[in-house]
């Protein structure tokens, strides 16, 4: 099966091509004969009926000094031109990431967008798990200061953090005599008019934050992210080791619980956190750790990507 793909990203040529879980499904498509084609959700647009982006075709290869080339950009039409979307820049998880997941619902029929932009749009990584209040530590979602205070003081030790944050950023854990704490819910409270996120502190995170890497509703594996000494955060943005793992029976009963609604629900590829036996987030809008996961384990969840989506076209 030949197809034509547009990812909706970062910029390709910015790209770590030993990190970046973007440039491993590109050149996984590419092993496979695919087209491919590169725009940012600034170049989306709706025109009198068409979802078009102003795309350049692109040549990938895992070349340090040259690992991508571009044709001049072009106008192409989503729903004619192109069999998959992959919706893939980084959050924030704003407005404008709601807009052009709107826009590319409207290719529903047409094109393959994945992951599904209605779902996508309807299920924030903090918020999709409150389905699951039992996979999850104690959690506390508002803007109100008593409500607030109260968890605190009924817990001790929490996190807190944005409602729709990304990489670590923003991340604070709090302690019982923390002076900073009244500081903190001010920077918060006046930077956004979003609720904050507080979740008891899970001391097992010093052993590590676990991404399970979720295709088409089954886990394939998992990299363990572990913090750096005296560091609450174990993203590997800020710093974070990955490290290989295993799936324990604790991480499959979280992923048997959800998996059946992220297939239902057209999540091709989704990056789980799970700290000890608990999971905080579930990530659709652009999960990473798929180049780890490969290094350590051997498991392709690129080309197990596209097998998913191989076989979802078949039936449509």
């Amino acid at each position: 099966m030949t197809l034509r793909i547009a990812f909706q990203m970062d910029p390709m040529e910015t790209v770590d091509i030993d990190a970046d879980t973007t440039f491993a499904l590109a050149e996984a498509a590419a092993n496979r004969g695919f087209e491919l084609y590169e725009y940012g959700p600034q170049h989306l647009a709706y025109n009198e009926g068409r979802i078009e982006a102003n795309a350049r075709p692109m040549t990938v290869r895992r070349d340090y000094d040259n690992h991508v080339t571009f044709q001049k950009r072009r106008v192409i039409d989503l729903a004619k031109d192109i069999d998959v979307v992959w919706m893939r820049q980084d959050p924030p998880f704003d407005m404008a990431y709601i807009t052009a997941a709107h826009l590319l619902e409207r290719l529903k029929g047409e094109t393959l967008v994945v992951n599904d932009p209605q779902w996508v749009r309807s299920c924030p990584e903090k918020i999709l798990p409150l389905d699951y209040p039992e996979l999850m530590p104690a959690t506390l979602i508002t803007r109100d200061r008593p409500a607030i205070d109260a968890f605190r003081a009924k817990h001790k030790d929490i996190i807190l953090k944005p409602l729709f944050g990304n990489g670590g950023a923003g991340v604070f854990r709090v302690k019982a005599d923390d002076s900073n704490y009244s500081s903190l819910l001010e920077m918060f409270m006046e930077s956004s008019r979003e609720p904050v996120i507080a979740q008891a502190f899970l001391k097992d995170v010093s052993k590590g934050d676990k991404r399970i890497i979720i295709i088409d509703g089954e886990a394939v594996g998992a990299i363990n992210r572990v913090p750096q000494k005296g560091e609450t955060r174990s993203n590997m943005h800020v710093g974070g080791k990955a490290v290989p793992t295993d799936l324990t029976k604790s991480d499959m009963k979280i992923c048997d619980a959800i998996g059946p609604m992220l297939k239902a629900r057209g999540q091709i590829l989704v990056g789980i956190d799970v700290i000890g036996d608990k999971m905080t987030e579930i990530n659709i809008t652009s999960p990473t750790g798929v180049q780890e996961l490969k290094r350590f384990s051997g498991v392709d969840a690129a080309a197990l990507s596209w097998d998913a989506i191989e076989k979802r076209l078949k039936r449509a």
